[in-house]
Protein backbone atom coordinates (compact mmCIF):
# COMPACT_ATOMS: atom_id res chain seq x y z
CA UNK A 1 0.00 0.00 0.00
CA UNK A 2 1.25 3.34 -0.63
CA UNK A 3 -0.03 6.99 -0.82
CA UNK A 4 -2.00 8.24 -3.50
CA UNK A 5 -0.38 11.99 -2.83
CA UNK A 6 1.80 13.19 -5.97
CA UNK A 7 5.04 13.88 -5.09
CA UNK A 8 5.36 17.54 -5.36
CA UNK A 9 8.04 19.64 -7.98
CA UNK A 10 8.95 22.90 -5.93
CA UNK A 11 10.21 26.19 -7.46
CA UNK A 12 11.44 27.97 -4.48
CA UNK A 13 13.69 30.59 -6.92
CA UNK A 14 10.45 31.09 -8.72
CA UNK A 15 8.82 35.44 -8.08
CA UNK A 16 11.34 36.26 -5.30
CA UNK A 17 14.60 38.73 -5.89
CA UNK A 18 17.48 36.96 -4.69
CA UNK A 19 18.51 37.74 -0.55
CA UNK A 20 20.41 35.86 1.90
CA UNK A 21 16.85 35.02 4.36
CA UNK A 22 15.11 32.48 6.33
CA UNK A 23 11.61 32.87 4.40
CA UNK A 24 9.95 31.22 6.90
CA UNK A 25 6.26 30.55 6.34
CA UNK A 26 3.90 29.10 9.36
CA UNK A 27 2.93 25.45 8.48
CA UNK A 28 -0.34 23.38 9.71
CA UNK A 29 0.45 20.51 12.23
CA UNK A 30 -1.19 18.37 9.43
CA UNK A 31 1.24 18.92 6.43
CA UNK A 32 4.74 18.60 8.95
CA UNK A 33 5.54 15.50 7.41
CA UNK A 34 5.12 14.66 3.14
CA UNK A 35 3.76 11.45 2.67
CA UNK A 36 3.61 10.74 -0.93
CA UNK A 37 3.62 8.24 -3.88
CA UNK A 38 7.39 7.86 -3.59
CA UNK A 39 7.27 6.85 0.07
CA UNK A 40 8.03 2.94 -0.21
CA UNK A 41 10.97 4.12 -2.66
CA UNK A 42 12.16 6.67 -0.42
CA UNK A 43 12.28 4.27 2.97
CA UNK A 44 13.90 1.33 1.34
CA UNK A 45 16.78 3.62 -0.28
CA UNK A 46 17.17 5.14 3.57
CA UNK A 47 17.14 1.75 5.23
CA UNK A 48 19.89 0.06 2.50
CA UNK A 49 21.72 3.16 3.07
CA UNK A 50 21.03 2.96 7.39
CA UNK A 51 22.26 -1.01 7.10
CA UNK A 52 25.77 -0.05 5.09
CA UNK A 53 26.77 3.43 5.96
CA UNK A 54 25.12 3.58 9.96
CA UNK A 55 27.78 5.67 11.18
CA UNK A 56 27.86 7.78 8.32
CA UNK A 57 23.84 8.59 8.56
CA UNK A 58 22.91 8.32 12.49
CA UNK A 59 25.19 9.88 15.24
CA UNK A 60 23.48 11.00 18.61
CA UNK A 61 25.31 12.24 21.95
CA UNK A 62 23.89 11.16 24.69
CA UNK A 63 21.92 14.35 25.95
CA UNK A 64 19.91 13.62 23.11
CA UNK A 65 18.30 10.51 24.87
CA UNK A 66 15.01 12.28 25.94
CA UNK A 67 14.49 14.90 23.04
CA UNK A 68 14.91 11.82 20.38
CA UNK A 69 12.17 9.64 22.86
CA UNK A 70 10.30 12.42 22.63
CA UNK A 71 10.47 12.83 18.67
CA UNK A 72 9.42 9.40 18.29
CA UNK A 73 6.48 9.56 20.12
CA UNK A 74 5.13 13.08 18.58
CA UNK A 75 5.95 11.66 15.43
CA UNK A 76 3.79 8.31 15.93
CA UNK A 77 1.04 10.43 17.45
CA UNK A 78 1.04 12.80 14.13
CA UNK A 79 1.19 9.48 11.98
CA UNK A 80 -1.55 7.67 13.19
CA UNK A 81 -3.82 10.69 13.46
CA UNK A 82 -2.56 12.63 10.29
CA UNK A 83 -2.12 9.57 7.74
CA UNK A 84 -4.22 6.84 9.32
CA UNK A 85 -4.58 5.35 5.82
CA UNK A 86 -0.65 4.47 6.08
CA UNK A 87 -0.20 4.00 9.96
CA UNK A 88 -2.01 2.55 12.60
CA UNK A 89 -1.03 1.83 16.55
CA UNK A 90 -1.59 -1.05 18.11
CA UNK A 91 -0.58 -0.95 21.94
CA UNK A 92 2.75 0.05 21.51
CA UNK A 93 3.41 -1.23 18.27
CA UNK A 94 3.70 1.00 15.46
CA UNK A 95 1.98 -1.03 12.36
CA UNK A 96 3.33 0.71 9.36
CA UNK A 97 1.09 -0.64 6.06
CA UNK A 98 3.16 0.72 3.56
CA UNK A 99 5.80 -1.99 4.04
CA UNK A 100 4.81 -4.37 6.17
CA UNK A 101 7.39 -2.64 9.28
CA UNK A 102 6.03 -3.38 12.73
CA UNK A 103 8.04 -0.85 15.69
CA UNK A 104 7.88 -1.08 18.79
CA UNK A 105 7.58 1.93 20.30
CA UNK A 106 7.85 0.84 24.45
CA UNK A 107 10.95 -0.72 23.84
CA UNK A 108 12.66 0.11 20.62
CA UNK A 109 15.43 -2.35 19.61
CA UNK A 110 17.14 0.99 18.34
CA UNK A 111 17.62 4.26 19.26
CA UNK A 112 14.21 6.16 19.07
CA UNK A 113 16.09 8.94 16.69
CA UNK A 114 17.05 6.05 14.57
CA UNK A 115 13.41 4.75 14.66
CA UNK A 116 12.45 8.02 13.20
CA UNK A 117 14.19 7.73 10.45
CA UNK A 118 12.99 4.82 9.28
CA UNK A 119 9.79 5.96 9.40
CA UNK A 120 9.05 9.02 6.84
CA UNK A 121 10.90 9.83 4.13
CA UNK A 122 12.32 13.01 6.19
CA UNK A 123 15.59 13.51 8.00
CA UNK A 124 15.57 14.68 11.49
CA UNK A 125 18.25 16.91 12.89
CA UNK A 126 18.25 17.89 16.31
CA UNK A 127 19.19 21.30 17.95
CA UNK A 128 19.28 21.90 21.94
CA UNK A 129 20.49 24.60 23.64
CA UNK A 130 23.75 24.80 25.62
CA UNK A 131 24.47 28.09 27.18
CA UNK A 132 22.97 30.80 24.96
CA UNK A 133 23.47 28.65 21.61
CA UNK A 134 21.83 26.12 20.20
CA UNK A 135 24.02 22.61 19.25
CA UNK A 136 23.51 19.89 16.97
CA UNK A 137 22.76 16.77 19.79
CA UNK A 138 21.48 14.18 16.82
CA UNK A 139 20.44 13.35 13.68
CA UNK A 140 19.08 10.94 11.48
CA UNK A 141 20.41 11.80 7.93
CA UNK A 142 19.79 10.05 4.60
CA UNK A 143 20.27 13.27 2.38
CA UNK A 144 22.91 15.18 3.34
CA UNK A 145 23.64 18.10 0.74
CA UNK A 146 27.55 17.85 0.53
CA UNK A 147 28.19 17.91 4.70
CA UNK A 148 29.16 14.97 6.71
CA UNK A 149 27.16 14.73 10.35
CA UNK A 150 29.95 13.64 11.90
CA UNK A 151 31.76 17.15 11.53
CA UNK A 152 28.62 18.63 12.73
CA UNK A 153 27.68 16.89 15.84
CA UNK A 154 27.85 18.88 18.91
CA UNK A 155 28.60 21.94 16.73
CA UNK A 156 26.63 25.27 17.60
CA UNK A 157 24.48 26.79 14.25
CA UNK A 158 27.07 29.08 13.49
CA UNK A 159 29.73 26.55 13.10
CA UNK A 160 27.44 24.06 11.34
CA UNK A 161 26.41 26.63 8.71
CA UNK A 162 30.16 28.06 7.97
CA UNK A 163 29.98 27.25 4.50
CA UNK A 164 26.86 29.29 3.87
CA UNK A 165 28.36 32.70 2.07
CA UNK A 166 27.04 35.83 4.53
CA UNK A 167 25.72 33.53 6.87
CA UNK A 168 27.65 34.93 9.86
CA UNK A 169 27.29 38.45 9.18
CA UNK A 170 23.38 38.43 7.66
CA UNK A 171 21.44 35.38 9.58
CA UNK A 172 23.48 34.12 12.52
CA UNK A 173 22.11 36.76 14.67
CA UNK A 174 18.02 36.32 13.10
CA UNK A 175 18.36 32.53 13.26
CA UNK A 176 19.56 32.78 16.90
CA UNK A 177 16.81 34.85 17.51
CA UNK A 178 14.17 32.46 16.12
CA UNK A 179 15.57 29.59 18.15
CA UNK A 180 15.16 31.18 21.16
CA UNK A 181 11.85 32.13 20.59
CA UNK A 182 10.08 29.55 19.02
CA UNK A 183 6.95 28.45 20.70
CA UNK A 184 6.16 24.82 20.96
CA UNK A 185 2.88 25.12 19.22
CA UNK A 186 4.41 27.06 16.23
CA UNK A 187 5.42 25.24 12.89
CA UNK A 188 7.25 27.23 10.46
CA UNK A 189 8.54 25.83 6.79
CA UNK A 190 11.59 27.36 4.33
CA UNK A 191 12.92 25.54 1.38
CA UNK A 192 16.77 25.68 0.26
CA UNK A 193 17.48 24.58 -3.66
CA UNK A 194 20.38 24.33 -5.62
CA UNK A 195 21.33 22.58 -8.92
CA UNK A 196 23.39 19.82 -9.42
CA UNK A 197 24.83 17.39 -11.74
CA UNK A 198 24.46 14.22 -9.38
CA UNK A 199 21.39 13.15 -8.15
CA UNK A 200 21.94 10.95 -5.47
CA UNK A 201 20.46 11.95 -2.30
CA UNK A 202 22.89 11.13 0.07
CA UNK A 203 26.18 13.03 -1.11
CA UNK A 204 28.14 13.66 2.34
CA UNK A 205 30.63 15.18 0.08
CA UNK A 206 31.10 17.03 -3.64
CA UNK A 207 32.21 14.60 -6.61
CA UNK A 208 34.24 15.82 -8.81
CA UNK A 209 31.81 18.13 -11.51
CA UNK A 210 30.92 16.48 -14.75
CA UNK A 211 32.94 17.71 -18.22
CA UNK A 212 30.28 16.49 -20.59
CA UNK A 213 27.15 18.85 -19.50
CA UNK A 214 26.37 21.31 -22.62
CA UNK A 215 23.82 23.97 -23.48
CA UNK A 216 22.23 20.65 -24.96
CA UNK A 217 21.84 18.33 -22.62
CA UNK A 218 21.95 20.43 -19.61
CA UNK A 219 18.29 19.87 -19.23
CA UNK A 220 18.88 15.67 -18.78
CA UNK A 221 22.32 16.28 -16.70
CA UNK A 222 21.40 18.27 -14.24
CA UNK A 223 18.78 17.92 -11.63
CA UNK A 224 16.92 20.50 -9.37
CA UNK A 225 17.97 19.89 -5.60
CA UNK A 226 14.94 21.33 -3.27
CA UNK A 227 14.92 20.43 0.62
CA UNK A 228 12.07 21.56 2.32
CA UNK A 229 12.61 22.19 5.74
CA UNK A 230 10.83 22.18 8.68
CA UNK A 231 11.40 23.57 12.29
CA UNK A 232 9.43 22.70 15.91
CA UNK A 233 10.15 22.58 19.05
CA UNK A 234 9.34 19.79 21.29
CA UNK A 235 7.26 20.81 24.05
CA UNK A 236 8.80 18.89 27.39
CA UNK A 237 12.88 18.76 26.05
CA UNK A 238 12.36 22.38 24.41
CA UNK A 239 14.54 20.60 21.87
CA UNK A 240 14.22 22.03 18.31
CA UNK A 241 13.60 19.22 15.81
CA UNK A 242 14.76 20.57 12.12
CA UNK A 243 12.94 18.08 9.51
CA UNK A 244 14.64 17.85 6.00
CA UNK A 245 12.59 16.89 3.05
CA UNK A 246 14.97 16.08 0.00
CA UNK A 247 13.59 16.52 -3.32
CA UNK A 248 15.58 16.13 -6.28
CA UNK A 249 13.79 16.21 -10.13
CA UNK A 250 15.95 16.30 -13.52
CA UNK A 251 15.96 19.77 -14.75
CA UNK A 252 13.83 19.08 -18.04
CA UNK A 253 10.99 17.93 -16.11
CA UNK A 254 11.32 20.39 -13.40
CA UNK A 255 11.68 23.23 -15.71
CA UNK A 256 9.31 22.93 -18.45
CA UNK A 257 7.69 26.22 -19.23
CA UNK A 258 9.14 29.78 -20.80
CA UNK A 259 8.67 31.50 -17.30
CA UNK A 260 9.73 29.01 -15.00
CA UNK A 261 13.53 29.12 -16.80
CA UNK A 262 13.15 32.92 -16.73
CA UNK A 263 12.67 32.74 -13.14
CA UNK A 264 15.65 30.55 -12.64
CA UNK A 265 17.68 32.35 -14.92
CA UNK A 266 17.07 35.68 -13.12
CA UNK A 267 17.47 33.93 -10.10
CA UNK A 268 21.08 32.52 -11.52
CA UNK A 269 22.22 35.63 -12.74
CA UNK A 270 21.29 37.78 -9.20
CA UNK A 271 23.14 35.08 -7.33
CA UNK A 272 26.77 36.57 -6.34
CA UNK A 273 29.36 33.70 -7.55
CA UNK A 274 30.04 32.66 -4.13
CA UNK A 275 26.38 31.42 -3.52
CA UNK A 276 26.54 30.00 -6.76
CA UNK A 277 29.60 27.74 -6.19
CA UNK A 278 27.82 26.83 -2.59
CA UNK A 279 24.53 26.14 -4.44
CA UNK A 280 26.84 23.76 -6.65
CA UNK A 281 25.37 25.83 -9.52
CA UNK A 282 28.66 27.42 -10.56
CA UNK A 283 30.63 24.60 -12.71
CA UNK A 284 27.71 24.54 -14.69
CA UNK A 285 26.11 28.43 -14.71
CA UNK A 286 27.50 28.85 -18.71
CA UNK A 287 25.81 26.19 -20.34
CA UNK A 288 22.72 26.26 -17.95
CA UNK A 289 21.91 29.42 -17.92
CA UNK A 290 22.40 28.85 -22.19
CA UNK A 291 19.87 26.09 -21.79
CA UNK A 292 17.56 28.29 -19.76
CA UNK A 293 17.93 31.05 -22.20
CA UNK A 294 16.67 28.51 -24.81
CA UNK A 295 13.78 27.15 -23.12
CA UNK A 296 12.31 31.12 -22.67
CA UNK A 297 12.64 31.98 -26.39
CA UNK A 298 10.34 28.74 -27.35
CA UNK A 299 7.00 29.14 -28.58
CA UNK A 300 3.99 27.94 -25.39
CA UNK A 301 1.73 25.58 -26.82
CA UNK A 302 -1.75 26.80 -27.82
CA UNK A 303 -3.35 26.03 -25.28
CA UNK A 304 -1.59 27.92 -22.67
Amino acid sequence: MSSARVAPVYLPFAGAEFGLRMGLMPLPEEDWLELDENLNEALARKRALLETRHDEAFQALPEAAAASRELLDLLAAHLCRYHAALFRSEGSRLLNRATGEEWDLEAPALHPLDVAGYLVAEDFCLLQAAGDRYVLTGATLCSPARWRLAEKLGAPLTAIHDSVPGYATTLARPVDHFFAALKANRLVCRFNWGIVDDPRPFQPVAPPPRRDITADNAGECLWLRVERQTLRRLPATSAVVFAISTHITCLDRAVVRPQQALALAAAIRAMPAEMQRYKQIAPHAATLLAWLDRLVQRKPPEDC
